[in-house]
């Protein structure tokens, strides 16, 4: 098994500027987080809220992002959502574009069974070309995929990832243990990164990268390199960061600490909302802590 990437990949946030996409933004930040040593670029996930954005925008948004990063780490496209078929027509978009793979959420809301769920990330493999991670983010789907069904679809090359977010972390050692060695696991979790690769993940997708690159790459491949104390240090000095960053439904926080630190504007779409000032404080005063000018 060669993952797709080892490090840090980052959940990045879509700039809007006047209800636009702001593709000049996208650049900006795709280069600050190429020159900070991020390892893959994840377009339209959940952090970059595809939810509030029609077909053409997302397309926008994903063409942008592959244009700046010209091929020097691979882009990830989100196109999951809970209708099988709404995923399989939004992939089919990006096919060539020149993603590397497309980041498949498990179905949300309209919830299934385990044989649902092969049966949808199968149908998605089937109707699709481009390679697949899956998402299991349970605190946003109510939905946990488990071992017996990542086993059914591990041995199939399609399937090139798992990013996961659950922390029941028990479960999650079982699917480990089981898949470990036929798909390759992040962390989908800031604040479970290092727990997560001692467990045998090969990285994180990450929303702190969207702030601080560097920092969040500079430890995912410091544990890869053995360097375990140096990036537990770095884990633990993130914490409050990290809960300051989901104080509110992500991105709030994270677009609010962007625009204190000048990267871009913190506009976001309804049903998002701005940061409540009790949480902007505490997001300025983490900042601070570490050493960001705000």
């Amino acid at each position: 098994m060669t993952p797709l990437f080892r490090g840090s990949a980052v959940a990045l946030v879509t700039p809007f500027d006047n209800g636009r996409v702001d593709t000049a933004a996208i650049e900006r930040l795709v280069e600050m987080q190429l020159a900070g040593g991020t390892a893959a670029i994840v377009a339209c996930g959940t952090t970059g809220e595809p939810t509030t954005m029609n077909a053409e925008e997302r397309e926008q948004t994903v063409r942008t992002v592959v244009k700046a990063v010209a091929g020097r780490v691979p882009v990830i496209a989100g196109t999951g959502t809970n209708c099988t078929q709404n995923v399989i027509d939004t992939a089919k978009r990006y096919e060539d574009l020149g993603c590397a793979a497309q980041l498949v959420v498990t179905p949300y809301y309209n919830k299934t069974s385990p044989e649902g769920l092969y049966r949808h990330f199968m149908a998605v493999a089937d109707g699709t070309r481009l390679p697949i991670i899956i998402y299991n983010v349970p605190t946003r789907t109510s939905m946990d995929i488990g071992p017996d069904v990542l086993e059914r679809l591990a041995g199939d090359e399609r399937f090139v990832g798992v990013k996961e977010s659950s922390y029941n972390i028990p479960f999650v050692m079982e699917k480990i243990r089981r898949v470990g060695d036929k798909i390759a696991f992040f962390s989908g979790n800031d604040d479970t990164v290092i727990p997560m690769m001692a467990l045998g993940a090969q990285g994180v997708i990450s929303v702190v990268s969207n702030l601080l690159p560097k920092t969040v790459a500079d430890m995912a491949k410091g544990w890869l390199a053995g360097e375990h104390d140096a990036a537990l240090q770095t884990q633990l000095r993130l914490m409050p960061l990290i809960c300051a960053l989901f104080a509110e439904v992500s991105p709030i926080p994270c677009k609010a600490g962007m625009e204190m630190m000048g990267l871009c504007g913190g506009e976001l779409r309804l049903p998002l909302v701005p940061i409540a000032e009790c949480n902007r404080a505490k997001l300025r005063d983490a900042l601070v802590a570490l050493g960001v000018q705000v």
